[in-house]
């Protein structure tokens, strides 16, 4: 059986699920609308949703590669230099204990209701998954490499550079396919403490209308466009480390 067929399969005993506890129960469209209805209203409502996606799009997207390269950078930082082990990495280890929900609305107040904050948002969910990974594969080099890279007399950046980072770029690999699942997390977040657009803001939108209908077909382009970014960094991961293998 087939990636896309099993995808494909998953999709309709899903959507069959859905249907079934709607009709058993029957649930009004105000509480769990049907599948046909949400179909319907993401068709009616296409150019709104894609206005509204437009936005949360470029929240995420900057604050994925924002949160990559600061998060890359940082590790091979922590890697190389035993004082930032020591003194930064415990800190970053304690900024995770601060819930995101209570950083939204700061960032919201310093940064105003633009990109900005979401983009922050989005970056900071995505900072720490991607930087543990990294540095944690930064330091499990193996040591043969290691040794070798000193009989022939190479510096530390040059160890660094041509041995440990493509060694650990599995690692670097597997904190961006975290991080694409994520960015979308942050960015939404972001629009439900303060926005004028975003796929988030049209949520609550939505269900204080009492559109629940158009809620879901929100949520349902949220759920999308994760699927298609966290495929396309797999992709570019999977490339990448082939590459350098």
């Amino acid at each position: 059986m087939t990636n896309s067929l099993r995808v494909s399969l998953s999709i309709l005993l899903g959507l069959a699920l859905w249907q079934a506890v709607v009709s058993l129960f029957g649930l009004p469209k105000f509480i769990l609308p049907a599948p046909a209805l949400v179909a319907e209203t993401l068709w009616k409502s296409r150019a709104l949703l894609f206005e509204h996606a437009l936005i949360t799009i470029m929240e995420v997207m900057i604050g994925l590669i924002l949160g990559a390269l600061i998060g890359g950078l940082t590790a091979i930082w922590l890697a190389s230099s035993p004082i930032a082990q020591a003194l930064v990495r415990p800190l970053l280890v304690f900024s995770q204990t601060i819930p995101v929900f209570a950083l939204a609305p700061l960032l919201t107040l310093w940064l105003g209701y633009g990109l900005l904050s979401k983009i922050a948002m989005a970056l900071l969910i995505i900072f720490f998954p991607v930087t543990s990974a990294f540095f944690d594969a930064l330091m499990r080099t193996p040591q043969g490499w290691l040794g070798l890279s000193h009989v022939m007399g190479a510096n530390k950046w040059q160890v660094m550079r041509q041995i440990r980072i493509p060694a650990a770029l599995p690692g670097f690999a597997s904190g961006l396919r975290l991080a694409a699942v994520y960015a979308p997390i942050g960015a939404i977040i972001g629009e439900w403490v303060g926005a004028s657009k975003g796929l988030g803001y049209l949520m609550l939108l939505a269900n204080g209308r009492a559109k629940i209908d158009l809620m879901f077909a929100a949520l349902l382009v949220l759920a999308l466009f994760t699927m298609v970014l966290h495929a396309c960094v797999d992709r570019l991961c999977t490339h990448m480390v082939r590459r350098h293998q």
